[in-house]
């Protein structure tokens, strides 16, 4: 334990100075989801891949439907259908129409597409509303279609590559693949992609007073909230986690957890336990972990400028130096932990450039001065108004009011050399979004 105090940004500088982003694999589309993409990705097949329908109607030619009006229909033979899918496809000639449907393949010949809406449907009476299904003829209805309406060229025509072409860039590196990014690879016949990981982040929570929601609660016991708001807080990061409920306060045991969880760990953070109290179990079990051959290795619990949050824990532990964040135990001080050191830790696992939440500056509402401790930077729940560029604080500066937290959207952040904030002054806030 050194006796150094160090700053939010030198741990957080420490930290991401020891993390790599993980080796990249190749993923099915769907496993792909959340990931981002380490490779620049181009269109093999144009998009789309044929002059095709917008419409559901008829497939013409341009001069036989000139000067066609309600009083004067064009009269054209129907020689078939064209469905989406079509393989063979008819040829339209002078005086013919070929019926289609939306996204058909336009057949060879046709110009333009009349909607159907334009003509009669082939029934032989008014303005036609919908297309009748293939092989459904009404009574009376001849092989013949009455336009009442001109079309020019290519007039609901969606033209081959509109939408992207052969060797265009379809997605860059660094690109994080959301619903409609995976929908494009899928479109252009892309079946896998190259991306880094997803991190896998396990979640222990230490304390024998800690029991599982859900059960009774005995005499002196509580129930652990922060091993379920952390691993929430690390599937929000885009990690996979796997939470661990509440280890006792045996440092053996919790040695024994940890090394057992290793093989499914990219990144481990514990809750609880840092501080220098008789029973502070992770820094008993964790101080002596170094590797004999690594310089450095190890967990080094430190104290921060910061508050709530100020005892704290980085290193790397096992054969693979896994990252370990050892966070502090009360519920709001491991929430505002996480948000600060272990986001951008997960982050910067993925391979993203951005690893931080967005910041605002925003005007402080609030009935009275806010106090904040000297050589501290202080972290307090807050409500973001964008619209009005205001924030206000919710509920007092305890660290344990995790009521509070469930109604902040950001964190405002006091500086070290910031003992008062009064009301109506500029504060920076951190997004929660």
């Amino acid at each position: 334990m050194s006796n150094t105090i160090w700053s939010v940004d030198e741990h957080l500088d420490d930290i991401l100075a020891a993390v790599r982003p993980l080796e990249p694999i190749e993923l099915q589309l769907p496993d792909a989801q959340g990931c981002v993409l380490v490779e620049d990705v181009t269109v093999s097949v144009a998009l789309p891949p044929f002059d095709n329908s917008s419409m559901d109607g008829y497939a013409v030619r341009v001069a036989d439907v000139a000067g066609a009006s309600e009083e004067f229909p064009a009269v054209l033979t129907v020689i078939g259908d064209v469905a989406a899918g079509s393989g063979e496809l008819p040829t339209v000639g002078p005086g013919q129409a070929a019926r289609i449907m939306t996204g058909a393949p336009l057949p060879p010949g046709a110009e333009a597409v009349v909607p159907v809406e334009w003509t009669d449907g082939g029934a032989g009476q008014g303005a036609a509303t919908t297309m009748r299904p293939a092989g459904d003829a009404p009574e009376g209805a001849s092989g013949e279609v009455r336009v009442h309406r001109p079309a020019e060229a290519r007039a609901h025509v969606r033209a081959r590559g509109s939408d992207v072409q052969v060797g265009d860039l379809a997605l860059t590196a660094g690109t994080v693949l959301g619903p409609p990014q995976i929908g494009l690879l899928a479109a252009i016949g892309r079946g896998t992609v190259t991306v880094r990981p997803r991190p896998r982040v396990v979640v222990l929570s230490t304390g024998s007073e800690l029991v599982q929601p859900g059960e009774e609660l005995g005499r002196g016991q509580i129930y652990d909230s922060n091993s379920f708001a952390l691993a929430a807080a690390a599937r929000d990061a885009g990690a996979i986690s796997y939470r661990v409920g509440a280890v006792t306060d045996d440092a053996a045991v919790l040695r024994d957890t940890i090394e057992d969880q290793l093989i499914r760990a990219d990144l481990l953070v514990t809750t609880g336990g840092v501080s220098v109290g008789a029973y502070d179990v992770v820094k008993e079990a964790l101080s002596s972990v170094g590797d004999e051959d690594e310089p450095g290795s190890g967990i080094d619990f430190r104290k921060l400028r910061m508050q709530p949050g100020k005892p704290q824990g980085f290193g790397s532990i096992g054969p693979d130096h896994t990252p370990l964040l050892a966070l502090p135990g009360n519920p709001v001080s491991s929430y505002v932990s996480f948000e600060l050191f272990v986001r951008p830790a997960i982050r910067t696992l993925m391979g993203l450039d951005d690893v931080h939440r967005p910041t605002a500056r925003a005007v402080l509402k609030t009935d009275k001065a806010l106090s904040s401790p000297a050589d501290r930077r202080q972290f307090l729940r807050g409500t973001y108004d964008a619209q009005a560029g205001t924030v206000r604080p919710v509920g007092g500066s305890g660290s344990h009011l995790i009521a509070a937290l469930a109604q902040a959207d950001c964190l405002i952040v006091l500086p070290e050399d910031t003992t008062s904030a009064e009301p109506g002054s500029e504060v920076e806030v951190v997004l929660l979004g």
